[in-house]
């Protein structure tokens, strides 16, 4: 392009050496040879820089990682990291986007509008075996984070869910399979009226307070501050981890392949700072309850700092993840193979750097 213009600049101005007399004498030819060797020069210096310019680097990330996660406990951990980014104080730009439903994020992951996704469990597993090896698995993210409430008091236990309707969220994910095999391992049967989102049953809760909901946190312990009678009927995890021996986890972070590979630092770098923003999260919930409420998880920072032991924030890689996943999609694949995508993924599902 540089080359073009100059060379459009020396027509321009040799037409205008055209109109250069003095006195009768033809001055063009001088002029000329003025102007083409100073257009000469100009276009040797241009390539010259073109050539000088260093091919882009591969691995080295063009613009902000991208990053989505849903709107609960998947996010909690992070937003040490994206008040850091905020704030220009991290390693490497990110942009966040932090989604109501699994689908808001899985279809943009899927499409390459986003690089890492924090999502339920299985659902990247579904989605590593829907794109044939396009989604991997880096960590995990959060163990269980569900519990049954109500403000019902005559109800106290599982066993009087029966026959009742219980809310529920995230339909074909975490929160369906692990509420369908606790009943069925404990011979309950409910009704499940399934919502878009944790927030919808929140606010069915508060405006009924005998309604029975499966709720994440910090949803659980927002709706208790909010009224004294909503108590906690049962701990999903511990019902999860006695119904089939192996521990409940709910959360992970998922990377596109494709970016992945090329991009191995930017991941590194990203695991590396989501590591420590899910320590600071958990060592210093007093000061990480702010940033919860910032980031709409929350309505206020006594909620968010109750909240975070219940949470079960995490940050589980390498073989301790694998195991923990593992087990888990085994339980769901039995139960519904198409919870997991059809398969259990192999061994290529968990990214290795």
């Amino acid at each position: 392009m540089k080359s073009q213009y100059l060379q459009s600049e020396a027509e321009t101005l040799a037409r205008s050496c055209d109109c250069a007399q003095d006195d009768g004498v033809d001055k063009i030819g001088t002029m000329r040879r003025f102007v083409f060797a100073g257009i000469v020069l100009a276009l040797a210096l241009a390539t010259a820089g073109c050539m000088s310019e260093s091919p882009p680097t591969p691995g080295v990330i063009p613009a902000a990682v991208r990053v989505a996660s849903l709107k609960g406990p998947t996010t909690m951990g992070l937003v040490s990291l994206m008040d850091n980014a905020a704030k220009g104080t991290t390693a490497q730009p990110y942009s966040f986007t932090v989604a109501g439903t699994p689908d808001a994020v899985s279809g943009p992951l899927v499409a390459g509008q986003f690089d890492v996704a924090l999502i339920p469990v299985n659902l990247a597993a579904v989605l590593y075996n829907k794109t044939n090896g396009g989604i991997l698995l880096t960590a995990v993210n959060t163990l269980g984070v569900l519990y049954v409430v109500t403000g019902d008091p005559a109800v106290t236990s599982l066993a009087d869910l029966a026959g009742k309707t219980v809310l529920n969220s995230g339909k074909g994910t975490t929160p369906q399979f692990v509420l369908d095999e606790v009943l069925t391992s404990a011979n309950i049967t409910v009704n499940v009226d399934y919502r878009s989102q944790p927030t919808e049953e929140a606010s069915v809760l508060a405006a009924t307070p005998a309604t029975i909901a499966v709720l994440p946190e910090p949803y659980v312990t927002a709706a208790m501050a909010a009224n004294p009678a909503v108590h906690i009927v049962a701990d999903l995890n511990d019902a999860w981890q006695q119904a089939t021996g192996v521990p409940l986890v709910t959360g992970c972070v998922a990377l596109r392949t494709a970016f992945a590979d090329a991009n191995p630092q930017a991941v590194t770098t990203f695991m590396d700072e989501y590591a420590a923003s899910v320590n600071f999260v958990n060592d210093n919930p007093a000061d990480a309850a702010p940033l919860i409420v910032a980031q709409g998880l929350a309505p206020n920072a006594a909620v968010a700092q109750a909240a975070i032991p219940r949470a079960h924030i995490v940050d589980l890689t390498g073989a301790d993840a694998k195991a923990a996943v593992s087990a888990y999609l085994n339980v769901l694949n039995q139960a519904d193979p198409a919870s997991v995508g059809g398969s259990i993924p192999d061994d290529s599902f968990y990214y290795n750097p």
